[in-house]
């Protein structure tokens, strides 16, 4: 019985640290659907909004355990990395400058439910981004 409760002691440990280890594919990540509207999925959200893609990128930038994965404000698309407090499990969020404002989508990697966190995330950068305007 030992060996058995040893033997998932050590899958689950190994689960955490692919979680928190695996390397992320820019090319998969940094992209965003051909079309981008307000809504909250199960696994994530997009926002349509007013926005200066400079102003938001320095609050997302100030934001705990979030990391730029790939792109720049002169590139007119950034994608970031925030990773859970706990387990570290990893959300990317990719923002783009378009003519009339800022597209948004943020989206979890792993699981099939993000339990609303990613659009909670991205709604409290716009609101930081509105009180800053």
């Amino acid at each position: 019985m030992k060996w058995i409760a040893f033997a998932v002691l050590v899958l689950v440990l190994a689960a955490l640290a692919y979680i928190r280890l695996a390397p992320s594919d820019v090319a998969r990540w940094h992209v965003l659907p051909d079309r981008i509207s307000n809504q909250t999925l199960e696994g994530g959200a997009m926002r349509r909004v007013a926005g200066d893609l400079t102003a938001l990128d320095a609050i997302i930038r100030a934001a705990p355990r979030t990391s730029v994965l790939a792109g720049s404000v002169a590139q007119g698309m950034i994608t970031y990395v925030t990773r859970s407090r706990v387990f570290g499990f990893p959300d990317y969020t990719t923002v783009r400058q378009v003519e009339d404002g800022l597209e948004i989508y943020g989206r979890l990697r792993f699981g099939a439910s993000d339990l609303g966190v990613n659009a909670a995330r991205i709604d409290g950068w716009l609101e930081a981004l509105r009180q800053a305007g």
